[in-house]
């Protein structure tokens, strides 16, 4: 019998995918491999329910975009990926990384620090109002976990944090203070320094909600094209035509389960849901054309 923690169990390598978590072009060969994927995931704040046994994963190369609206307990749901609110009850898996919360797992306040450590060091996070260290350059913001969480040296986190500053377009501005960037600049900045510790999925929690709509584009234009470099990312957004555009799989959250997913191409056009079509149709005389 194992001595293993019960709330940390290997994941098989190159298991295969599970009917919630195929990609578009399902029938492909063979089965791609899951980078992330969460089970029954379920969260509660005293009596109010915020997440309702939500499933989910996403295949290596997967952009999947989470829409719903307000309440639905999307950003509630990426922040359970990761463990900066721990599930009641639920499987997250990372790469080889489990944890397993409730039901035969760990109490949620008792999972075992190591293991979400090694869980997190494979994941990166962007959040809407970009937590960047306001007493640091945008180098430094950059360099600091590279540095001190993952033992980088520092000449080679500089050198790789200034080819990822002129990838978002920050060249110009590496020497500058948080407070002296735009909101657009900041998101930029932010999504260097998810990228400088090389995750396997990046998260990214409404990026461009606290932007001005003229600096909405050049964030969504970065996050093209870590999409087509082929980055696995779960995106929370209400940028409907960016969800369509660029997802491969979206998911539609309502009351705290998943009501509907599937391809953008089906999903915009003929969703199956009255929900789903009533959330849509709120978007069609502005953000969503």
């Amino acid at each position: 019998m194992s001595d293993r923690p019960a709330d940390l169990e290997p994941a098989i390598r190159g298991s295969s995918v599970p009917s919630v978590g195929l990609s578009r072009g399902s029938a492909a060969r063979s089965a791609p491999l899951i980078a992330i994927s969460a089970h029954d995931v379920c969260k509660s704040y005293g009596q109010v329910t915020v997440l309702n046994g939500v499933s989910l994963s996403a295949c290596k190369g997967e952009v999947i975009s989470i829409i719903g609206a307000s309440g639905s307990g999307k950003s509630t749901f990426l922040r359970c990926l990761n463990l900066l609110e721990v599930p009641d009850r639920g499987e997250i898996t990372v790469g080889v990384e489990r944890v397993k919360i409730g039901a035969g797992g760990a109490r949620p306040g008792g999972i075992d620090k190591k293991c979400v450590e090694r869980l997190r060091r494979r994941l990166a996070m962007v959040f809407q109002s970009f937590n960047l260290w306001h007493h640091r350059t945008v180098l430094g913001n950059v360099i600091e976990a590279p540095i001190h969480v993952h033992g980088r040296p520092r000449d080679e986190a500089i050198e790789e944090a200034r080819a990822l500053l002129a990838k978002v377009g920050l060249s110009h501005r590496i020497d500058a203070y948080p407070g002296e960037l735009s909101g657009g600049e900041q998101q930029r900045a932010a999504i260097a320094r998810a990228l400088a510790v090389n995750p396997d999925v990046i998260l990214m929690d409404e990026p461009t909600s606290a932007l001005d709509p003229e600096l909405v584009g050049e964030v969504l234009g970065v996050i093209r094209d870590l999409a087509a470099e082929g980055r696995t990312m779960i995106i929370v957004t209400h940028e409907m035509a960016f969800a369509r555009d660029v997802s491969t799989r979206t998911v539609f959250l309502h009351r705290g389960a998943v009501e509907e997913e599937g391809e953008p191409a089906s999903l915009f056009t003929a969703p199956r849901s009255a929900r789903l079509g009533q959330f849509l149709a709120s978007f069609r005389s502005g953000r969503f054309t």
